[in-house]
């Protein structure tokens, strides 16, 4: 190799250095590397283990060179015409992306990249590889994910919108002797949530099932102030369940002159039951219903996300007793750092 690349005048290695040092061409800072640590002497294959490349590219590389000098360690294909990749290609790429594949006339409802292609074909004129899509792809920070499954909220979008910061100006100005809270249940079963996880190379995870389901309910409120959530626990998700949730806040904040609770509109916070309940309460308890299926509004559903991504998904409890008392311990845990955090903030 040393005979295919001489050694050359000092003036001439230190104005490669320079314009190496200006690079932002990875491929091409790839190829000065290769040329100087042929330089220091190393053989073609150290030299390709160094920078972790192939070592037919090393000699390429070193063969170009020694053919053209330094111009051969660019790209070649700089001057084939403007680049298919331009940030007008990309940004409509980011558009289509964002839409569905029936928006643009076909019948398929997903994605995929041999279909992005022919799209991005049809509306540009431009046809690109498969991968070169994968590298569009990547280039705006597109991914594949599980959509989100949400039902239409039926109400009119300004109304939805009105009702929604109504609520939100609630919380926020709260005075002292009232307090807030989200509410909603959340359902817990023996048979785990199954979920992603990382596994090895050629591993798939078991996640071992009792078979035979159990279930149990809380009902829960998350207090917009402290960041606290206190919760019952029930066989069944009905009416009672949620009247022993008020029953608690009454007891929990039985200094407060109004408890306000924004809930959803399941049948179990409006039977007849509760209604006759909360005249009993003496107006302390005053209930706030979301529009229409709109969950992500609720606060709380995030705690409960956060439930089952730390309790209750591939779980390996075998019993309901040893998994409510996870459920349990994870909770209480939660309610301690929100109280330690306070603290910290009003110190």
């Amino acid at each position: 190799m040393a005979c295919i690349i001489p050694r050359p005048r000092w003036s001439v290695k230190e104005k490669m250095q320079k314009r190496f040092r200006q690079c932002r061409n990875a491929t091409v800072r790839i190829h000065y590397l290769i040329i100087f640590n042929l330089w220091h002497g190393r053989k073609g294959r150290e030299t390709a283990e160094i920078l972790g490349i192939h070592n037919t590219t090393v000699y390429r590389v070193a063969r170009h060179f020694a053919a053209r000098g330094e111009c051969a360690l660019w790209d070649g294909r700089e001057d084939n015409g403007n680049e298919k990749l331009s940030p007008d290609f990309l940004g409509l790429l980011d558009k289509i992306v964002r839409s569905t594949p029936q928006d643009h006339g076909w019948r398929r409802p997903t994605w995929t990249r041999e279909l992005l292609v022919e799209t991005m074909t049809r509306k540009t004129g431009i046809r690109i590889h498969v991968s070169t899509m994968s590298r569009a792809l990547a280039r705006i920070k597109a991914r594949r994910g599980k959509p989100h499954p949400r039902v239409k909220c039926p109400w009119h979008p300004a109304v939805k919108t009105r009702r929604l910061h109504e609520l939100r100006r609630l919380m926020a100005s709260l005075p002292k002797n009232q307090v807030g809270v989200y509410e909603d249940e959340v359902d817990i079963h023996l048979n785990p949530k199954i979920g992603l996880d990382w596994m090895g190379r050629g591993q798939q995870k078991d996640v071992v099932t009792p078979g035979q389901n159990e279930k149990r309910y809380l009902a829960g409120a998350l207090d917009v102030r402290t960041g606290a959530i206190h919760w019952v626990e029930a066989k069944k998700k009905d009416t009672w369940l949620f009247l022993d949730l008020l029953k608690k806040l009454t007891l929990l904040y039985a200094q407060a002159k109004v408890i306000h609770v924004i809930l959803d509109n399941y049948r179990i916070h409006s039977s007849q039951i509760a209604g006759i309940a909360l005249v009993h309460f003496a107006a302390r308890v005053r209930l706030h219903f979301l529009p229409p299926y709109c969950p992500d509004d609720n606060r709380i559903e995030r705690v409960w996300q956060d439930l089952h991504a730390n309790v209750t998904r591939n779980h390996q409890c075998r019993s309901m007793a040893e998994l409510m008392c996870a459920v349990r311990y994870y909770l209480r845990k939660r309610n301690r750092l929100r109280l330690k955090l306070a603290e910290r903030s009003a110190a």
